[in-house]
Parts: C-alpha cells; sequence; structure tokens
C-alpha cells in the first residue's frame, strides 16, 4: 500500500509543478483594444495602468471610476462611451496589484497605498486643482472613503471632491482571508473554473457575464501572475475592520454630494439589510436601488440603469 501512495506522488508533484506554471491566457481582441488605448505611469518604481479619454465639448468635469476585487478598469467598459458624452475626462485605472498594472510580490498592498496612488494619477495628470467627482465599486469603495477622508481633513496632495457615487461593495472571499497557512497555495492552484464559479456567485441569475467577458476577467487577473497576490491584497479586509471607524466617519461627516447605486440581490450586501444599515448611518447620502434582478456588478448587470442613476445624482447638486 505504501509503494502505491509513492508512486500517486511522484505523479502528482510533476504535474502540479506544470500546473504552476502555465502561461496566462492571450488578451482578446477587446481586453487588447482596452490595453491599447491607455497609458502607464511611474509610482514608486512601479507601473500603474490608466485610461483617460477626452470627451463632452464645453463640459470642464472630471470622473475618476475605481474598480473593485478581483477584477479591474475594464470593469467599466460597458458605461465608458456614454460618460464621455457627459463628462470632458473620463479617467480609470488599475490599482497595485490588478489588471495590467504591477503586481509586486511579495509586497504589503494597502488601502492607503491605493490611495495614495490615485492622488499621484491626479497629480500626474495636472489635476491637483480641479474638483473630481469618483464612482467606486467594491474594492475602491475603500479606496474612495480614504480619498474621502484625507479630503476632509486637508491633508497634503488630498483630491478636490465635486461628489462620490459608492456602488456594491467588499467581496468578502473568506477562505483566502482567514486561511493565512494556506492562502498562497490555495491562490496558485485557483483555476478558470474555480474563478468562473465563485464569480458567477455575486452576479444574478438573468445578468451572467458571457463566456468572453468571465475570460477577460480571469485574463486579467492572470496578467503578470496576479493570481499569485491575490491573498496579500485581500488583507484590506482586516484593513476595513481596523480602520473603520475612519472610513465610516468619513462617510457621515462629509459635506461632499454622496450617492449610492445598489443591486439589491447582492449576496455580500444583502438586502433590505445592507441599505437600511446605510442609511441609517449616511443620511446625507441619496440611494438608487437598481431591478430586484441585479446583484454585485451593477455596471456591468444593468450598465442603463447604472448610468441613469448616476446621471441622475450628477443633475440633482
Amino acid at each position: 500500500m505504501r509503494e502505491w501512495w509513492i508512486h500517486v506522488g511522484l505523479i502528482c508533484i510533476p504535474l502540479v509543478a506544470v500546473y504552476l506554471h502555465i502561461p496566462p491566457p492571450q488578451l482578446s481582441p477587446a481586453l487588447q483594444k482596452w490595453h491599447n488605448a491607455g497609458e502607464v505611469f511611474h509610482f514608486r518604481g512601479r507601473e500603474i495602468f490608466y485610461r483617460d479619454s477626452y470627451g463632452a465639448l464645453g463640459s470642464s468635469d472630471v470622473v475618476i471610476l475605481l474598480h473593485g476585487f478581483p477584477t479591474s478598469s475594464y470593469d467599466w467598459n460597458k458605461i465608458w462611451e456614454p460618460l464621455t458624452q457627459r463628462f470632458h475626462r473620463v479617467i480609470a485605472l488599475d490599482f497595485l496589484g490588478f489588471g495590467f498594472s504591477d503586481k509586486p510580490r511579495p509586497h504589503r498592498y494597502s488601502i492607503f497605498e491605493q490611495a495614495s496612488v490615485v492622488e499621484a494619477l491626479v497629480a500626474h495628470l495636472g489635476l491637483s486643482n480641479q474638483r473630481v467627482n469618483l464612482v467606486s465599486h467594491d474594492y475602491g469603495d475603500t479606496v474612495a472613503l480614504e480619498l474621502l477622508y484625507r479630503s476632509d481633513q486637508n491633508r497634503s496632495g488630498h483630491l478636490n471632491f465635486n461628489s462620490l457615487c459608492l456602488s456594491n461593495g467588499g467581496t468578502v472571499q473568506s477562505l483566502l482571508k482567514d486561511s493565512s497557512f494556506l492562502a498562497p497555495l490555495l491562490t496558485r492552484l485557483t483555476n478558470y473554473m474555480i474563478f468562473h464559479k465563485g464569480i458567477g456567485d455575486v452576479f444574478g441569475p438573468y445578468t451572467q457575464p458571457t463566456d468572453t467577458e468571465f475570460w477577460d476577467m480571469w485574463t486579467g487577473i492572470r496578467y503578470n501572475d496576479g493570481n499569485l497576490v491575490m491573498d496579500s491584497i485581500l488583507q484590506y479586509i482586516n484593513q476595513r475592520l481596523k480602520h473603520r471607524d475612519r472610513w465610516v466617519g468619513a462617510l457621515t461627516s462629509t459635506f461632499v454630494p454622496l450617492h449610492m447605486i445598489y443591486g439589491p440581490l447582492d449576496p455580500v450586501n444583502p438586502h433590505p439589510q445592507f441599505i437600511r444599515l446605510y442609511q441609517q448611518l449616511v443620511q446625507r447620502s441619496t440611494v438608487t436601488i437598481l431591478d430586484e434582478h441585479i446583484s454585485h456588478y451593477p455596471q456591468l448587470e444593468d450598465p442603463t440603469g447604472f448610468l441613469n442613476a448616476y446621471f441622475n445624482f450628477i443633475h440633482s447638486f
């Protein structure tokens, strides 16, 4: 019996070794087009990918889009063109460790660093004195709250907010976060099927991504071996708990116009408990609840509804 297990081990070890070195998938034409339309700037020696599109004539308004975990700026692709028809400039970036940006390892990823990345991008684009509108989703919501805190505290280099629109936030990948001993191995063994299941669970049953869209998300993660840094990035969940008072305090005390666009089928932020708590805590914020079949990725599941809600908010002040 012992010899049988030895043989199985001898076969499995090289197979696992080969699996861990499977090259990342090729970019689809749509993802390649997104990449080609972008640029990079350097933040503390790291390359950060961003897109900056000039749009509406006669407008000076700027909107900056902050994506969620574990995806990238490509999450905004379905609303990009309509935004350029309303705003003078539409800007999005891939946070450090995401999408087409550098993914250093080992590295202590933090919400504070990502906020500094956004501030550095704004300075790089010559917009430090420009009032900007932020739209955020998931992980990007927490980065936006740190930026809001710095702005309200008048910190050096802070953004000048014109408005902030949040959307469904905070995917909790509990297995990867809580099992710190197993996390590096689990992230290396994550494959497309596991990813497909996990992401599919936070989309509504009638708003699932197409096979091509699933594959584009996975490709963005695998680019620059991003699957190997997910366990480090996920430590932001601990940061949210530790700094809850700082970020909730920024939300409850700010005078910046606030809005929340919410997909109510979200298993991460269940309806109606989540939105009730949000409205109790952030009484100055307005809220749009989208159709009942919309879940955690409202900008992808219902781009028209998302845009209508956002434009109504922008035109309200």
